[in-house]
């Protein structure tokens, strides 16, 4: 009897301990994290601009042409360029799924689909910032998921093989929980390789390359 009373002992603190590894886990799953102080400037974007109608110039007249973007110029091209979710733009009309997709997207915004493409993906996607230090990118993604915005926070090596673009996973949190380094890995691996995304990350022909240098994001053309 002694014995078995140990083993109920032993299997309600193993138990209970699951629980609360899980609920602290989930709690810093769902406390989104701060994003990035980036400081904001209203001209960044022209810029920005300027600097690749620049290279665009250059390479006309065969001359080597080079754009490099501080965060500040980088998120405000972004976050000009880029769409992030905006149910009065994105709606689609009379209930129609949006051109070019196949997963239709749950209460959340996001896809069921796990093997999403990056515009079903980016559809729930409601901020976007990209922080740099040296040569590592520090990108910051606010989720919709069931009506409450989790934060994804990436840090890794972008850079080019074969013509694609290349992004090398060094750490991550979901909200303030940090990912493993192997999970990291399989999601990035699998985003980039799979046959729906593959193309959408190919660079533009006369892209030669793409990384971070300094803090800056640097874009060398062909």
């Amino acid at each position: 009897m002694a014995e078995a009373g140990k083993s109920k002992i032993v299997w309600r603190v193993v138990y209970w301990g699951f629980l609360i590894a899980i609920g602290v886990a989930l709690g810093l799953a769902l406390k989104k994290s701060p994003p990035p102080d980036i400081p904001y400037d209203p001209q960044a974007s022209a810029r920005a601009e300027q600097k690749f109608a620049a290279a665009d110039q250059a390479k006309a007249a065969g001359q080597p042409a080079e754009v490099q973007l501080n965060p500040v110029e980088l998120n405000s091209y972004l976050q000009q360029n880029l769409q992030t979710q905006n149910p009065a733009a994105n709606a689609p009309a009379s209930g129609a799924s949006p051109a070019g997709t196949s997963a239709a997207p749950n209460s959340s915004g996001l896809p069921e689909d796990p093997n999403a493409t990056l515009e079903q993906v980016q559809s729930s996607v409601k901020d976007v910032k990209v922080d740099m230090d040296g040569d590592l990118v520090k990108a910051y993604v606010v989720f919709d998921v069931h009506g409450k915005d989790m934060s994804l926070e990436l840090d890794g090596h972008l850079g080019s093989e074969n013509g694609y673009m290349k992004f090398i996973p060094v750490a991550g949190k979901l909200g303030s929980m940090p990912l493993p380094q192997s999970v990291l890995e399989a999601a990035v691996e699998k985003l980039m390789n799979s046959p729906e995304n593959r193309e959408k990350l190919k660079l533009p022909a006369d892209i030669n390359d793409i990384h971070v240098q300094d803090g800056h994001a640097v874009v060398s053309y062909k």
